[in-house]
């Protein structure tokens, strides 16, 4: 990987293998398949913080396993709210939102893998859910018009960005004055080897492409965000067990947390 272009061009093709069913247990979430083959997730969405409720309402196909943590927890979604999923996946957390939101509530997913986007349309239709709706488009240039977005959710995606301090800046200019972003995502608590950071399955899997805790904090208020609070923080094993005991990518683990950041736009 020598540049942007070459890490959106990995992540693009690897999360679109997953929306085929081409490839499972390689992006954030499941992080390898066990040996024999099958699925390394199980209950990934209830070790990730999802209740069994949120589980059950999800429409089949929406769950593919990925992510770090459930942001909805911290939101505190009201009805009529506009809510802004930044790289929505399959759909998962745009589902859940539509739900608190209610039907005068809109929900609007941006991914970049087309594929993605595609099967996040046809699983909305399958629950014929009205208000929600998922746009192709990169988070570092959002799809969204200025200030019209109550709260932004994220789960594990910004660390797959090459320019993070852009998608903070986005997501500032989507917000409304007062409005909130809630993101939960993979950080550094040590530096990675140059080695690790090179590693394209440790990028597609969350942790190459972290950044420093501290340093991921600043950027989100280099970016003009205010009351930046980490509001939980955790270890992050979620597909550990499937990796080979000794291998680089599980001695990377140890490098990373998950975490659940507020950030405020007040003006």
């Amino acid at each position: 990987m020598n540049g942007s272009g070459d890490i959106r061009t990995v992540v693009r093709e690897r999360y679109g293998e997953i929306a085929e069913g081409k490839r499972s247990g390689s992006g954030c979430g499941c992080s390898g398949a066990p040996a024999g083959g099958g699925s390394c997730c199980g209950d990934a969405l209830l070790a990730l913080g999802y209740t069994e409720e949120q589980k059950a309402a999800l429409p089949e196909g929406a769950d593919l396993g990925l992510g770090c943590g459930n942001s909805l927890a911290h939101a505190a979604l009201e009805p009529g709210e506009t809510v802004l999923d930044l790289g929505s996946g399959a759909g998962v957390d745009c589902f859940l939102a539509a739900r608190e939101t209610g039907p005068a509530g809109r929900v609007i997913g941006v991914d970049m893998t087309p594929s993605m986007i595609e099967k996040a349309r046809a699983n909305a239709a399958k629950a014929g859910t009205s208000n929600v709706e998922f746009r192709l488009g990169e988070i570092e240039h959002l799809p969204v018009a200025d200030a019209t977005v109550d709260c932004i959710i994220s789960n594990c995606v910004v660390n797959l960005s090459p320019d993070k301090p852009q998608v903070f800046r986005e997501a500032l200019r989507a917000l409304k004055p007062g409005g909130r972003m809630l993101l939960s995502d993979l950080v550094l608590t040590r530096p990675l080897s140059r080695e690790l950071r090179q590693d394209v399955a440790l990028y597609v899997g969350c942790i190459a492409g972290a950044a420093m805790k501290d340093d991921y904090l600043d950027m989100i208020r280099r970016a003009g965000f205010t009351e930046v609070t980490v509001v939980e923080e955790r270890g992050y094993a979620v597909g550990l067990d499937a990796l080979p005991a000794g291998s680089p990518e599980r001695k990377a683990f140890a490098s990373v947390v998950s975490v659940k950041v507020r950030a405020l736009r007040t003006s």
